[in-house]
């Protein structure tokens, strides 16, 4: 750690930028000595203490990618949308159709995992979902994405249907990972690293929140896709834990009907020959 301390003093930064805004990375970006150092006026762990300015979130619901960019304005830096987000990796993606034939099917890809136990729509309604859709369309099949810690929700899923799904927890890279997003018609996903990768390349989601807040960190450009429970007066409730009297609720009251019928109405739109959409989300 201090080999990598005195490295960043060594190169004598102009700018140094905290986009994490925590304690530890607020202390490497102060240790970095950098001519001027700013991050998020975000109270979690006082890093803003160690900033040269830090820049306020401009409302409680504004959105984590519009608040980064604020960033940027503050350093007088030109916000443009005139880029391809995650190109496509041409390696990645033959090794993706060469290793699992993906050119055979229609796909759905399936994220089952999240860092918090709360914001997991339960394993088995995502095993009725699977049993649901199949029956709807013979030539769907399944993708179930994750870590090697999710590796028990995609085999209990792929139970489902063990001719239709293709569990691949624990069994990609990152980057084979993205290209299964985008040769996979539609994401059904919790709230999660793997949301955010589908929205940054326009891929139809349809996201299931429970305890966070969808218009801080949902989807950027698909908000509106968003599946949640509106009845519950503690959710979005921003905790790691549960306190409710029935645990869980707010996503163990999105029942598989419900999301079937979304995902249902997010495949008819569609183009009409089921091609992936991989036009870029509409900007505000």
């Amino acid at each position: 750690m201090l080999a990598s301390v005195r490295q960043m003093r060594a190169l004598k930064f102009d700018w140094v930028i905290d986009l994490q805004s925590l304690a530890r990375s607020g202390l490497f970006a102060w240790l970095a000595n950098g001519d001027f150092t700013i991050g998020l006026d975000d109270a979690r762990e006082g890093a803003r203490g160690l900033y040269d300015l830090a820049v306020p979130r401009p409302s409680f619901h504004t959105h984590a990618v519009d608040w980064y960019l604020e960033v940027l304005r503050h350093l007088g830096v030109p916000v443009h949308w005139d880029f391809t987000w995650l190109p496509v990796r041409t390696q990645a993606q033959a090794a993706v159709k060469e290793a699992w034939r993906s050119d055979s099917a229609r796909w759905l890809a399936l994220q089952p995992g999240a860092r918090w136990n709360n914001k997991r729509w339960p394993v088995e309604y995502f095993t009725e979902l699977v049993r649901r859709l199949a029956g709807d369309d013979s030539n769907l099949r399944f993708a179930i994405l994750g870590s090697r810690a999710d590796a028990g929700l995609g085999e209990r899923i792929a139970g489902a249907e063990p001719g239709r799904c293709l569990d691949l927890t624990g069994r990609t890279s990152l980057a084979a990972m993205i290209e299964w997003i985008r040769l996979s018609e539609l994401l059904v996903t919790n709230d999660t690293g793997p949301m955010h990768v589908a929205a940054a390349m326009g891929k139809p989601i349809v996201a299931l929140f429970g305890p966070t807040e969808a218009r801080r960190t949902g989807p950027y450009g698909q908000i509106d896709r968003v599946t949640r429970l509106t009845s519950l007066a503690c959710a979005p409730c921003l905790k790691d834990t549960c306190a409710y009297q029935k645990p869980f609720e707010c996503l163990r009251g999105l029942s598989p009907a419900v999301v079937h019928a979304e995902v249902r109405r997010r495949l008819a739109e569609l183009q009409p020959d089921n091609s992936p959409n991989l036009e870029a989300p509409s900007r505000p």
